[in-house]
């Protein structure tokens, strides 16, 4: 996230190998300008069953944010919880798996939404009322291929409508600082995407080299997380 790639985008041993940074309109996805081709078609955006006309008032607000990370791109959002609507809270939970594992209270997406309009407004009233507190994950573990294991914490089902939906405002301001050809952990693209995005440039370009990095325990390491600092949280009272 940090604004040092916008300073490189220019350079001049860079402009011949990687394009500059390509505009990340919001609706529809559009063509990917860095490939030339359009979004593969399984990620492409289908509309929403369960929306609300209240959501457009909603999603227009969270589209004036975009606008203001994409014109000023050192400014600070410092006020962005009252974006987490309960609109948005129903369309988090409609945008979950609906089959996946409980976290560790057990409560499945349907078991959640047999109640669900009394569900999202308690949840929407704690989440403001500073009463809100997520539940501990439960950890499982996934075999890798060199033998070793990947430790996976399974979220409960309340704390992914609230992960998503704040994601869905902190993405707003976070999609506006990545380049054209990024694709890890983006709304709308896949790994799938980027090995089609890298087919098609290795066949249209000339390429002399690629380079496979994997970068192991980013968060994990002292500092990095800090350079996540589009979004300031100001201190809460007393402290």
């Amino acid at each position: 996230m940090s604004h040092t790639t916008r300073v490189h985008d220019s350079g001049e041993s860079y402009n011949d190998i990687r394009p500059a940074k390509q505009p990340n309109r919001s609706g529809t996805p559009p063509t990917e300008a860095v490939e030339e081709r359009p979004l593969t078609e399984e990620n492409a955006k289908q509309p929403n069953p369960c929306w609300t006309p209240s959501q457009e008032s909603g999603h227009s607000g969270l589209d004036r944010v975009r606008e203001a990370a994409r014109k000023d791109g050192k400014a600070r959002f410092t006020a962005l919880l009252h974006h987490v609507t309960v609109d948005l809270l129903r369309e988090s939970y409609h945008s979950l798996k609906k089959r996946a594992a409980p976290g560790v209270d057990g409560v499945t997406w349907d078991e959640y939404g047999r109640n669900l309009e009394a569900n999202l407004k308690g949840l929407h009233g704690r989440i403001h009322r500073g009463a809100y507190q997520a539940r501990p994950s439960r950890r499982v573990w996934i075999p890798k291929g060199d033998g070793q294991q990947r430790p996976l914490g399974i979220a409960a089902l309340e704390d992914k409508i609230v992960q998503h939906a704040v994601g869905t405002v902190l993405n707003r301001v976070w999609e506006e600082d990545f380049l054209g050809f990024s694709y890890g952990f983006r709304p709308g693209r896949s790994q799938h995407d980027a090995l089609d995005a890298l087919n098609v440039g290795i066949m249209r370009k000339k390429v002399n080299w690629v380079l496979d990095l994997d970068v192991r325990s980013f968060f994990g390491a002292p500092g990095e997380a800090g350079r996540f600092q589009r979004v300031q949280f100001p201190p809460r009272q007393g402290e």
